[in-house]
């Protein structure tokens, strides 16, 4: 499945209240997006002794080390999920979000 790179009312939607509840049209792009092949997948690690979240990545061959990157840090669950989104939008659409 593809996500529609003009539906971007869906990433303001998801910005607007990144934990949900989350419209049918929103959760269809999450789960696709959240079930797309592994290497080079963002996701958030929880740093649990500074109390932050920081921006990693699944490396390209199965069993390296993942890629932590530790210039990306973010105090808030809505300000790093709104970070992997977009990147993840990026990976699926070849677009650009603001913000």
């Amino acid at each position: 499945e593809k996500i529609d790179p003009a539906a971007t009312h869906l990433a303001e939607e998801f910005r607007a209240n990144p934990s949900g509840p989350h419209s049918p049209a929103l959760q269809r792009v999450l789960n696709i997006m959240r079930g797309a092949a592994i290497a080079g997948k963002h996701f958030l690690i929880h740093d649990k002794e500074r109390q932050v979240f920081v921006l990693a990545q699944l490396p390209a061959v199965l069993g390296s080390p993942v890629i932590r990157h530790n210039d990306q840090i973010f105090a808030t669950t809505d300000e790093a999920e709104w970070t992997v989104f977009k990147l993840r939008w990026r990976d699926h659409t070849g677009r650009t979000l603001a913000g």
